[in-house]
């Protein structure tokens, strides 16, 4: 019988490419049985077993008699050549390579292994001898959902009995007890269980999208709305267009604690949940979505940047909400951004990509400018609601006592709002108590042992934390350099302090405050979001977590501490990302019927950027910060790669630093120019020495192949690290 076009017959050579660090392909013989190209398997590398993909033939420059076989081919659908395609160009243009993107696209552990099952329950064939009302419950709840099954847990909860309520109808034969394998099919959604009315410009919006998901062939869509307009409705038609075309599809957010409202959504909407991916899922469920996905088990998936990875059989469309968010990016290990690898995937499968924003990234906008990508905006909050006031409050005119942060103004707007019976929040990007802990007798600032980088007081731990490398120590009684007792004093706010002074300044209110490092788990915080958002919180304070696409109905007024605290510093994005925040956090004033208000703490209210989130003229700033950068030649009108060099030696560092800076030639060859070797902002994280370099070229210059070569060039220590940052969005 003739195999299959591309099959490999047993024996044959296959070139592999594993998970493990190597720079090639390895070339294994097939197994009994042979396999396909993409075919997950488990191969021998000296003495273990690794996962590895079957990429093409093998290229036979070995001694054949030392190639040994693959082990086994695994129980999972093989790698489409479309996610092949996608992980080459991606390792291509972030200059990573393949081992580590192939790891990027099997987060999921015991691949290999058998299905591990678990018990499930039924409805039985007997009547228990004594009937309770708890018993009653779990019958009824087993009648009403036609002979589904549920586990123990599911169950007790449906329910609202104990698992020993359960176990005892077991015993009766009134419930069976059943084991079944874990990784099945997620629910059937259903795109036509419910619609929504939509305004005229939402129905055009839609109409635009459906019409792309039909045509079954790449495209991009900027979908830009004020906040509270519906987007989210607008894309969910999309999705539902997706599940007609009988295709998958792929929402990403910024955030966990997003995803508890929005699967809420979804089940509304298509009637089942979807999968969820991110990185507060168990390993079994990630492993059960990683098979459907590619089975063509799940068809929608909501999830964090890593999902991008994900085997999609037949990927139809993929949203990116919150498109400008700066989370997208993954900052250590591969550097990529998921927004721009959204739209490469998407041109490889025949996809539709919709970036969604309030506030788009200037990236984004440039390209819609250009006509690269379609753009779509909806203009008008939807219902009765209407976008917020917003006004500054100038500190320089404001009288506050010493350690107080909540102007005289804002304090009054707070008490209005909590006198009607509405919510309020104080919005700070800064989490803990106080950024920095200071000796009142010598001026020390307490410091971290590994990093270059100031310690910041929690004080609901009882702990100084270091924001970089995560390490902690005791609040200090005693000044570490000069040995004076209860002279530490604490400098500046966060969120943490901002709470205490809320306590004082409103001693009735019930607050609750909102960082992400307050919770222990993703649950933990979605729980609190929604408690705040059924009335159980009068005062929220919080950092940029807040500003994501959460819903409080009852939120009429935002109060922004140091509106100007973004724009420190030399980051050439600070007055986008300033506009951005600022914008989103108004945006969750007034999101119904009542009229809401953004007052902005400035002492600088005459700054442009100011200035323009106040006149919510978001054209005009972003016109003008496009002029700037062109000027400038900085992205998106120029290209830029971050070279960071570490080591424990702070002089091989520099001293390969130095070297890259003067042997240039094949940067300049292309047109590019190199700045430094300059010390990081934060010149040491976790004992390690950094350095950077950064490499400026033309819009039209590809710098993947001049940088590569340019930083071949160097050989460190064991401990010396090089990492390239293509298109960098932080420069700590």
């Amino acid at each position: 019988m003739a195999e299959a076009p591309g099959f490999f017959a047993e024996g044959e050579l296959v070139g592999v490419l594993t998970t493990q660090p190597l720079d090639r392909l390895l070339d294994y013989r097939a197994p009994e049985g042979g396999c396909h190209p993409g075919a997950f398997v488990e191969v021998p590398l000296g003495p273990r077993k690794v996962l590895g993909v079957v990429w093409g033939p093998g290229k036979g420059d070995f001694d054949a008699s030392k190639i040994r076989s693959v082990i086994r081919v695994l129980d999972v659908a093989p790698m489409r050549e479309e996610l092949q395609a996608f992980l080459e160009r991606a390792g291509d243009y972030t200059l990573t390579s393949m081992p580590a993107m192939l790891r990027l696209a099997t987060r999921a552990p015991g691949l290999g292994d058998p299905p591990s099952m678990r018990k499930v329950y039924r409805l039985g064939d007997a009547e228990p001898e004594r009937m309770t009302d708890a018993r009653r419950r779990v019958l009824e709840v087993l009648r009403d959902y036609g002979g589904l099954s549920f586990t123990l847990k599911e169950l007790a909860e449906q329910a609202g009995v104990t698992s020993s309520v359960i176990k005892g109808l077991v015993k009766h034969g009134a419930v069976r007890e059943e084991d079944t394998p874990r990784d099945v099919p997620f629910p059937t959604l259903q795109p036509d269980i419910a619609g929504v009315d939509l305004t005229g410009e939402q129905a055009d919006a839609v109409e635009a999208l459906r019409e792309g998901v039909q045509s079954r062939a790449y495209g991009t869509t900027l979908l830009r709305g004020v906040t509270g307009s519906g987007k989210t409705e607008v894309y969910l038609e999309a999705v539902a267009e997706t599940l007609r075309q009988r295709r998958q599809a792929l929402v990403l957010l910024p955030e966990i604690a997003l995803t508890t409202e929005f699967l809420t959504r979804i089940e509304a909407r298509f009637g089942a949940r979807p999968a969820e991916w991110h990185s507060g899922a168990t390993m079994t469920e990630r492993r059960r979505i990683w098979k459907m996905v590619g089975q063509g088990g799940t068809q929608v998936v909501v999830g964090a940047r890593s999902a991008l990875f994900l085997p999609f059989r037949d990927l139809g469309l993929i949203v990116v909400d919150e498109e400008h968010d700066t989370s997208y990016k993954q900052e250590d290990g591969v550097l990529y951004n998921a927004r721009d690898m959204a739209v490469l995937r998407a041109s490889l499968c025949g996809a539709q990509v919709v970036l969604a924003s309030a506030t788009p990234s200037l990236e984004s906008w440039a390209n819609a400018e250009a006509g690269k990508y379609r753009r779509l905006d909806l203009t008008a909050r939807f219902g009765e609601a209407v976008m917020p006031e917003m006004r500054a409050i100038d500190m320089r005119a404001e009288t506050l006592p010493s350690q107080r942060w909540v102007s005289p103004t804002l304090q009054k707007a707070v008490e209005a709002r909590l006198a009607a019976g509405e919510q309020a929040l104080l919005f700070l990007n800064r989490r803990g108590y106080a950024p920095v802990t200071i000796c009142r007798a010598c001026g020390h600032q307490v410091g971290c042992d590994h990093c270059d980088a100031r310690m910041v007081e929690h004080r609901f731990l009882k702990r100084l934390m270091c924001h970089q490398c995560g390490e902690t120590k005791p609040l200090p009684q005693v000044c570490p350099s000069c040995g004076a007792e209860d002279r530490m004093a604490a400098v500046g706010p966060g969120v943490e302090r901002m709470s205490e002074e809320a306590a004082a300044l409103f001693p009735d209110a019930r607050i609750a405050t909102l960082s992400s490092d307050l919770f222990g788990s993703a649950r933990a915080l979605k729980e609190q979001i929604a408690e705040i958002a059924e009335g159980g919180a009068d005062i929220i304070i919080g950092t940029q977590l807040v500003a994501k696409g959460h819903n409080f109905p009852n939120l009429t007024l935002v109060g922004v501490i140091d509106a100007d605290l973004g724009l420190q510093g030399s980051d050439l994005r600070a007055a986008e990302r300033t506009f951005q925040l600022m914008r989103q956090v108004a945006g969750r004033a007034g999101r119904t019927e009542k009229r809401g208000t953004a007052l902005l703490q400035t002492f600088q209210p005459e700054h442009p950027v100011i200035r323009a989130i106040l006149s919510g003229d978001e054209e005009g700033f972003w016109a003008a910060e496009a002029n700037e950068r062109r000027q400038a030649g900085v992205p998106p009108y120029g290209r830029m790669a971050g070279i960071v060099l570490s080591s424990t030696d702070m002089q091989e560092a520099f001293d390969i630093g130095n070297l890259l800076a003067r042997n240039d030639a094949p940067l300049r060859a292309a047109g590019a120019q190199v700045f430094g070797p300059a010390p990081a902002p934060i010149a040491r994280v976790r004992g390690r020495h950094r350095v950077r370099l950064l490499v400026k070229a033309p819009k039209g210059v590809a710098l993947q192949g001049p940088v590569a070569q340019w930083v071949g060039q160097v050989r460190g220590s064991n401990q010396f690290r090089l990492s390239v940052d293509i298109d960098p969005q932080s420069f700590y």
